[in-house]
């Protein structure tokens, strides 16, 4: 039986701490805040957790954060209106460099080479 958390498969192997962050938008720090917040053992398996316990898992994570879809779209309104009002940070992904002041002479060849005419 696949435990499914905000419409992903968590893998039941893993530890909770790490099968939490499977989810789009819970990091470790988030992950162990919520399992802190039900007094869950990070180190138990998700295979080990009660039915009762995935539930509150459930309805915490649900409810309470923006995840996956809902959170990749708001990512890409910001960076939408960034371009719009055209500030430099929205230039900036406009044309496909780092926006966070890295520098570009001898790096972000990843970021330039989509870039490079032949």
């Amino acid at each position: 039986m696949a435990v499914r958390i905000a419409r992903v498969s968590i893998p039941e192997q893993k530890r909770a701490e790490i099968a939490l962050t499977y989810i789009y938008g819970i990091g470790r720090s988030r992950s162990n805040e919520i399992l802190a917040k039900y007094k869950i053992d990070r180190d138990r398996k998700i295979k080990d957790l009660s039915e009762t316990e995935i539930n509150t898992l459930r309805k915490e994570i649900e409810s309470t954060y923006n995840l996956e879809g809902e959170l990749k779209r708001q990512k890409q309104m910001d960076i939408k209106r960034l371009k719009e009002i055209n500030s430099y940070r929205g230039a900036r992904h406009q044309s496909g460099l780092p926006a966070r002041g890295q520098q570009t002479k001898t790096n972000a060849h990843t970021a330039k080479k989509f870039r490079r005419k032949r």
